[in-house]
């Protein structure tokens, strides 16, 4: 009985180390660190490529000025924006209060917030179709890889945004 407990309490450990729970082909390192591991990760299939002189310095450069751009607010931005990853290609926001982005419906108000911003930006008004572009498609240009949002607490979202040269996202149709 003692040891077909213990090869029992063997074997469980090794499938444990082995496969550890949520784990993935594609491990997050920042999971458990700066947000909850996502439900879910959604792929967004964008209408743009990357700029070909898009590099690791212009994605933090970005991310600094919308960074310059909240802390010209009149009040506390409720939210966090920051670059992760060896060639900074993940896009990371995470609320700073309670009740912020806890729910898709709040990601995807931000999201569409952030659009409207982007829509103003010179990339876009140089594209000729800024109305037909997304905050989605801006990071995409950057070469962004990917954008996660949290709450800080429970909820996360992911988003992987393929480019429009991507194979898997011309065999799909396009959506709003």
């Amino acid at each position: 009985m003692l040891r077909r407990t213990l090869v029992w309490l063997l074997t469980v450990s090794w499938m444990l180390l082995m496969f550890p729970p949520g784990a993935s082909a594609e491990q997050d390192r920042y999971v458990g660190y700066y947000y909850p591991a996502p439900a879910q990760i959604e792929i967004y299939c964008a209408r743009v490529s990357p700029l070909p002189d898009m590099d690791k310095r212009r994605r933090v450069g970005f991310v600094i000025g919308v960074k310059e751009g909240m802390a010209n607010q009149p009040y506390e931005s409720s939210y966090s924006v920051f670059v992760k990853g060896g060639e900074s290609r993940k896009l990371i926001i995470v609320a700073k209060k309670d009740g912020h982005l806890k729910t898709i419906y709040r990601v995807r108000a931000l999201l569409a917030d952030l659009t409207n911003s982007a829509r103003t930006t010179p990339i876009f008004e140089e594209s000729g179709s800024p109305e037909n572009l997304t905050f989605l498609d801006l990071i995409t240009l950057l070469g962004f890889e990917n954008i996660t949002l949290s709450d800080g607490d429970r909820f996360t979202h992911q988003i992987k945004v393929w480019s429009n040269d991507n194979e898997k996202c011309k065999a799909q149709p396009l959506t709003d």
